[in-house]
Parts: C-alpha cells; structure tokens; sequence
C-alpha cells in the first residue's frame, strides 16, 4: 500500500485547525448575542424604574435624530434620482418606461428607504453612540455612575436605545417621500412624464401594507445600531486606542446585522404585505 502524499497529509493537518477557528468564530457569536440579549433585557426592565430619563431622552432624539435629517435626505434625493435613471433606461427598452414610479415607490416604501437609511444613519449613529459610552468606560466614570447607586443602563442605554427605535421609522418615513420625489424629477427630466401621471403611478402602486411593511423593519433596525452601539460602548477596553477598535468593530457589526434582519423579516412579513 502506498503512503498518502505530501498533499493529501497537509490537508488533513490543517483541517483540525479549521475547524477550531469555526468552532471560536461560532462560540464568539453566541456569547455576544447571549451578552446583547442580557442587555437589553436589562433595558426593558430598566424603563420602569424611576425617576425616568425624560430628559436624555429628548437630547438624544435631537442629537441622533434630527441631527441624522441632512444624510437621509441626500442620501434617499439621490438614490431615488439614480434609481429613475437606470430603471427609465432599462424600462425604456421594454416600452415601459411610464412604469418607473411604480418600481421606485414600490422599492423605496418596501426596501431602499428603510435599509439605506439604517445603514448610514445607523453607522453614523451606532459609532457615535460606542465612542461616548466607550470613552466613559475607559475613564472609569460607568463605574463611578455605579458606586453613586445609580443605573448605567437607565442613564446611558434606554435614553439612547428608545431615541433610536423612535426616531428610525421618521427617517425611514422622510427618505421615502425625497427618494419618491427625487426619482419623480429625474423621471419627468429624462422620460419625458407630467407630474400628474408619475405621482398618479405612485400612489396606485403604493398602499398601507408596503408603507408599514418598511416602517416596521425600520423600527428594528433602529434597535439593532442603538443596541450594539450601546453594547460595544460599555464593553471597551484598552483605553482610548480601544475606542477606535470597539467603534470600527460596531459599524461592522451592525451593517452585517441590519442586513441579516432586513431578508428574515422581509421573509416573515411579504405575506402580511
């Protein structure tokens, strides 16, 4: 019988070290979805305590959502701006081109508005969101917070985390009217459409069901960025340069779980829609 060669043996003896990389990847996972979860149930039981943080509540809708406004706007003006030019294009071919409103509202309402919108506002947001707390786990002042008797979770994470989820479907809300109303530009510029019929096209093709089918992923996702940016900030190490790491680590984070939530609930609620 003829020994295995050099090859074959190399394959086999990485194989054991592959399967331990697996094995810590997976077991990394689950450890931070079981230590996200302990927060925020942390979170929920924090919202009945007292006094409640109506205050810090209203600084951070104004910080983390009002102050996102400009970027959701430009960024929903110009998507639905390209998506009226490329989808005109392409439709113009087929002879369907009084059919771009319908495609734009319909993607926009269901799709684009709400994940494009989580995606940058939420980096923007869940960056910002670790920095601060992170800088103050690093300085020792969460620990101070705790030796006063006090809650960091009521103080820090709910004021930011409701701030989030109520703030994201407004956002989600705005980018679909701009991105509509850019792509109706563009389309009666390029396509040669009257206002009348392209917004006519828009609100046939656009009921309820599609409006709320977004603005309910968009309510997730805005507890998704506020949750992990909350998460990774008070789990910083390393002093200021773990900062930067625990930042990096959350855009990260929560563009790959906006994405992953964005197709289960897509799945879960297309049959409400």
């Amino acid at each position: 019988m003829s020994e295995p060669t050099a090859e074959p043996r190399k394959l086999f003896s990485a194989f054991p070290d592959a399967l331990a990389a697996i094995g810590a990847v997976t077991m990394g996972f689950l450890s931070r979805f079981g230590a996200i979860s302990r927060l925020t149930w942390e979170t929920v039981l924090s919202a009945g305590m007292r006094p409640f943080p109506f205050r810090e509540l209203i600084r951070q809708i104004e910080r983390l959502g009002v102050q996102s406004f400009s970027i959701g706007f430009l960024t929903a003006l110009f998507t639905g701006a390209v998506m009226a030019l490329q989808f005109g294009w392409s439709l113009e071919r087929f002879g369907a081109s009084n059919y771009v409103g319908s495609v734009i509202s319909v993607g926009f309402v269901m799709e684009l508005g709400p994940v494009l919108t989580a995606l940058l506002v939420g980096g923007r947001v869940g960056a910002g969101i670790t920095a601060e707390i992170g800088s103050m786990k690093v300085t020792e002042q969460i620990d101070a917070i705790r030796a006063m008797g006090a809650s960091p979770v009521q103080k820090l994470v709910l004021p930011r985390v409701l701030a989030c989820v109520l703030t994201m479907p407004m956002l989600a809300l705005m980018a679909d009217v701009v991105g509509i109303t850019g792509g109706g530009l563009v389309a009666i510029a390029e396509q040669g459409l009257t206002p009348s019929y392209y917004f006519d096209q828009v609100l046939r093709s656009t009921h309820i069901g599609q409006v709320m089918h977004g603005l309910i992923k968009a309510t997730f996702f805005g507890f998704i960025y506020g949750m992990v940016g909350c998460y990774e900030g008070m789990h910083t190490q390393g002093g200021t340069a773990g900062v930067g790491v625990a930042t990096t680590r959350t855009v990260v984070i929560l563009s790959i779980s906006i994405l992953v939530c964005d197709f289960i609930l897509g799945k879960m609620l297309l049959p409400f829609t």
